[in-house]
């Protein structure tokens, strides 16, 4: 499909070459454009062979010719050129379908784009993809691809994501790694339907795609209180959490005896679920599952322990700070709060383990903490100097919580400064001591 150009970088290769906004480019090195794929991938030659259309629709030819890592400086109505890729699968566990009714249109929204997988790492299911597809991704060599695969029994699969295509597209991955596309795949379990014996087999089947297929995360449903007129489904318990992570446990470990990788982790969640240790950091390898909460507990503890035998990080006399955060993680944070504390003992840092009454209270993760209950919770308290969060809190590149409420509201409420934080050891300790 033929995109329009909406703006044309000043000083670029396009620029240089006449092109103009309004414009539509059809083709580049006689290769049709459709998406932002298709013009990544073939605008990086240095001569470039350019079909467009003018405001008269007359087809005109262009040749650019650019440095070859060069970007053209064209710009589109979308990042993507066209419109998103939603979801077609009616998942039992789908976070989107739990949420509570009038949010932004933008978060009802369900994503399942490949192309987002490649240029910012989500995840998607394979359902949207056809053959052509899977060729185009093949030709470009579009790698890595992120996947929700969830169980690799075809039929379990098609029950679990009510789309009648999701078993028989179990065979693209297969696919990807023979043609050495590097994948990394994501279960999320739910109670009695996809662990046990039936985690055991997904476990084994993608094992079987390595090295290509780099890693399996496990992540354990996640369920708000939004649950009318859905799949009936339950939490883990501790003794689920603690047989999940055996079953993985006794692969991975074999698994490592054989190749020297663990590949398969079990989320942090599953760990606090469990009121199990969180692993070592040498136990997660590469970290190749960070945004899937694996590893980031592990990391965030490495680099405060070496934030704090930094000389060259002080601390504020008499500074008094505030840290909100998730019921599941606060024991956590407690614990970094009080080794601070230790090495610094002018230092005041309090600890407020938010409830999720938004959400509902089986939601424990911080990241969906929003501003409605910050504010419940902790109006009133002293905060001291800042009242620190992490970013995983507010919405992806944006100063708003999942509420709408901005950063900005919330300072006003509170009456305190508030200070995003990354999950970055050295970042937390500073900003927890002013130094």
């Amino acid at each position: 499909m033929p995109v329009k150009i909406q703006a044309v970088e000043r000083f670029s290769p396009a620029h240089r070459a006449g092109i103009k906004p309004g414009q539509v480019l059809i083709s580049i090195n006689e290769n049709a454009i459709s998406d932002v794929l298709d013009y990544r991938f073939y605008m990086m030659d240095r001569v470039l062979k350019l079909s467009l259309l003018d405001r008269k629709q007359r087809l005109r030819q262009i040749t650019v010719k650019k440095d070859e890592y060069e970007d053209l400086g064209l710009e589109f109505e979308t990042y993507l050129m066209d419109k998103q890729h939603h979801c077609k699968n009616k998942c039992i566990f789908c976070f989107v379908d739990q949420m509570p009714p009038g949010m932004r249109e933008q978060l009802y929204f369900k994503d399942d784009d490949e192309r987002l997988s490649f240029l910012f790492g989500n995840y998607v299911t394979l359902t949207n993809l056809k053959q052509a597809d899977i060729d185009r991704i093949i030709k470009m060599h579009i790698s890595p691809i992120n996947i929700s695969v969830h169980t690799t029994n075809p039929e379990l699969r098609v029950k679990m994501m009510k789309n009648p295509r999701a078993g028989e597209c179990l065979s693209y991955i297969r696919q990807l790694t023979d043609a050495g596309i590097k994948v990394n795949t994501q279960l999320v379990l739910c109670p009695g339907i996809n662990d046990g014996e039936e985690l055991k087999r997904s476990l084994r089947e993608l094992s079987a795609l390595y090295p290509n297929l780099e890693s399996i995360a496990a992540v354990p449903v996640g369920l708000t209180r939004f649950r009318q007129d859905l799949y009936e489904l339950k939490p883990y318990t501790k003794q689920q959490a603690g047989e999940t992570i055996r079953i993985i446990h006794a692969f991975a470990d074999e698994f490592y005896e054989q190749h020297g990788v663990r590949l398969a982790y079990p989320a942090d969640e599953f760990f606090l679920k469990a009121e199990l240790p969180i692993p070592e950091p040498a136990y997660y390898g590469d970290y190749n599952q960070l945004e899937n909460g694996v590893g980031l507990l592990a990391l965030l503890k490495e680099e405060f322990e070496r934030a704090l035998e930094d000389d060259t990080i002080t601390c504020t006399p008499g500074r008094t700070v505030s840290i909100a955060t998730g019921t599941a993680v606060g024991p956590f944070i407690t614990e970094l709060a009080q080794r601070a504390k230790q090495r610094f003992p002018g230092l005041d840092c309090r600890v407020h383990i938010i409830r999720n009454e938004y959400f509902g209270e089986t939601i424990t993760v911080a990241g969906l903490i929003t501003a409605t209950d910050l504010i419940a919770q902790l109006k009133g308290k002293h905060l001291g100097d800042t009242l620190l969060i992490p970013r995983v809190m507010l919405r992806f590149e944006q100063d708003r919580f999942l509420d709408d409420i901005t950063l900005e509201a919330l300072e006003e409420e509170l009456g305190v400064s508030v200070g995003v934080v990354e999950n970055d050891g050295f970042e937390l300790l500073e900003k927890m001591t002013g130094g």
